[in-house]
């Protein structure tokens, strides 16, 4: 099998606490193995995959290949649309090398690094859904899930735990929220695709493109990211005694239809703070006292190499 696609890796060192950089002399061995030639760049700080993203695409490569995590996938996803707007076409192509991975497993990647990077030879191009998100009057885009609630605090919990990775990760920073005071129930007004639903405090509110979060959580387990459309999840307010049974449900995929949670298809999607609330994006923080966050589905909108 011999790639002939001219394509750039962005590195993420860091991703997977280090994973990334550890994987490197295996990746050379396994692109030469499978007849993937690539030139390959690294980030140095947060955000560079945006503009290196963009720039790749401007110069001509036809793929472009996030090697990190969901917040590395989600920054080149970013530079290759703005690159789009300009004029410069590339595909998206992923390595996994994060502590979740939700978005390569939503669209099918390995998340074994020779399998990935076999897929770099032998897959295909898929037309998948990207959202647009507008928070406090900034714009983003996100690949896999966007919300608030008690899934964003367990995320800014995990970035006090240096030495574990993956779901032993998140599993541990929810656990230490959940013995904590806490911030929940979060009051919101929530609208869907123009409908506003009734105020009321939650425990959590996301948005997702795919079925899966932090590495082992199938919050929509129904959700498909070339559908077109976004899976809501609301969570009523729970004790928490009640959101250790739900989380537990979360991780099986069972909690669809309980009485407590409410998912609902839809287009656009608006979530206001009636406070300041935290909020996420695939994996990042994306607000700590959020007030309005806009949520947009763009259909097929990115070409991923999967």
């Amino acid at each position: 099998m011999i790639s002939t696609m001219r394509t750039k890796i962005i590195v993420n060192p860091i991703a997977g606490r280090g994973r990334a950089e550890k994987l490197l002399a295996d990746l050379y061995a396994y692109l030469d193995r499978y007849g993937v030639s690539a030139d390959m760049v690294h980030t140095r700080a947060k955000g560079d995959a945006i503009q290196l993203a963009r720039q790749a695409a401007q110069e001509g490569y036809e793929r472009v290949v996030a090697m990190g995590g969901d917040g590395t996938v989600g920054e080149v996803t970013a530079g290759l649309l703005r690159a789009r707007e300009e004029g410069y076409e590339a595909v998206l192509g992923i390595l996994p090398a994060g502590s979740g991975n939700d978005y390569a497993y939503a669209v099918g990647i390995p998340t074994r690094l020779e399998a990935a990077c076999r897929r770099l030879a032998d897959g295909q191009v898929r037309c998948i859904d990207v959202v647009r998100v507008t928070a406090d009057g900034k714009t983003y885009y996100f690949n896999n899930t966007v919300g608030i609630g008690l899934d964003a605090d367990v995320l800014l919990e995990t970035h006090k735990l240096k030495r574990i990775r993956g779901f032993l990760l998140y599993f541990t920073a929810l656990m230490r929220v959940l013995a904590s005071n806490g911030r929940w129930p979060y009051p919101v007004r929530v609208t869907v695709d123009g409908e506003t639903l009734p105020q009321q405090a939650v425990t959590l509110v996301t948005a997702c493109n795919g079925p899966r979060v932090a590495g082992g959580f199938y919050l929509t387990p129904d959700a498909r990211p070339d559908d077109g459309q976004l899976d809501v999840i609301v969570a009523d307010q729970l004790s928490r005694l009640r959101v250790a049974s739900f989380i537990t449900r979360v991780m099986r995929g069972t909690h669809v239809g309980a009485k407590p949670v409410h998912i609902r298809r839809a287009r656009h999607v608006v979530i206001e703070g009636l406070r300041g609330l935290p909020g996420h994006m695939d994996g990042e923080v994306l607000c700590t006292a959020g007030r309005r966050i806009e949520i947009e589905i763009l259909p097929g909108r990115l070409k991923v190499w999967c």
